[in-house]
């Protein structure tokens, strides 16, 4: 627990948690500025994390413009920002996703950093499951691996609201990694999110939940909203989800802060009550 928490946080196990809701374009300057604005907010609201969506740094016309901007661990403009941001709010910042080199090609990562409340970049988890579809109508085609490498590595870590399993938008369709996570001990769950409109609006809310459910673990679901510079059209609906599957808050479109109290002791009373965790036989 952190010791920045107050002795009732610590004494109940909630705390306040937020997911950002951004509309990014190709400005960096501007995205960092709406970001700033949305994590004020969320910090003047009690929150001791706020998630941001899956590229909320940069969105350009093309897939391979995020090449441009994209940094390496520990230097760089947004991951500067993202280190003040958190230590002059003492606020934990799970940054979405923001490009990450690759060491073995030209392409990058899709990369979730993780700050502490003292502006330390404490844990980075790079997206595992890239968005290479053809959407069933025929109108919509993705190819991420065209400008990024995929990561192959779980990551959890502990944060003042619990500990945290990181994952980022297509992530949500392979609950193994869900159960991978939570196997490793992670009480919730970050899904930084870029979902497109048709897909949002097909499942969404139902793997959400599902993930939530399946694991009774919180889910803070931060995404992008609105129509972008590559004519990609976002789906919004932010949310947080308690470990029952109930969808606690949410903002439909626009951007905004969804802020929701995380009760861990009913995480773990559930658990107990309902042990599906333990009843695994595969």
């Amino acid at each position: 627990m952190d010791p920045q928490a107050s002795s009732a946080e610590r004494k109940t196990g909630k705390q306040r948690a937020a997911a950002i809701q951004m509309s990014s374009g190709d400005n960096l300057d501007a995205n960092l500025r709406l970001a700033a604005e949305l994590l004020l907010e969320a910090r003047s609201r009690d929150c001791v994390l706020a998630v941001l969506p899956e590229n909320f740094a940069f969105v350009g016309k093309r897939d391979t413009d995020k090449l441009s901007v994209a940094e390496s661990a520990g230097t760089g403009p947004i991951q500067e920002f993202l280190a003040r941001t958190a230590a002059r709010h003492s606020m934990w910042i799970v940054a979405g996703s923001l490009p990450l080199k690759s060491v073995e090609t030209k392409l990058c990562y899709g990369a979730s950093f993780v700050f502490d409340a003292n502006g330390q970049s404490v844990a980075c988890y790079r997206k595992m499951h890239l968005f290479d579809v053809d959407l069933p109508d025929g109108r919509e085609s993705y190819r991420e691996s065209a400008s990024m490498d995929p990561g192959d590595q779980p990551t959890t870590v502990d944060t003042v609201a619990g500990r945290l399993g990181l994952s980022i938008c297509y992530d949500l369709r392979f609950p193994e990694l869900y159960r991978r996570l939570a196997h490793e001990g992670a009480e919730l769950f970050s899904v930084p999110s870029a979902f497109t409109f048709a897909t949002g609006t097909a499942h969404w809310h139902t793997l959400l939940r599902a993930r939530a459910i399946e694991n009774l673990a919180y889910v803070i679901a931060a995404g992008q909203h609105g129509t972008h510079p590559n004519g990609r059209t976002t789906f919004g609906h932010s949310m947080i989800v308690d470990p029952w599957g109930q969808v606690v808050a949410e903002q439909e479109s626009g951007d905004g802060v969804v802020v929701a109290e995380l009760d861990h002791a009913r995480t773990h009373r559930l658990r107990e009550e309902f042990p599906v965790l333990r009843h695994r036989r595969l």
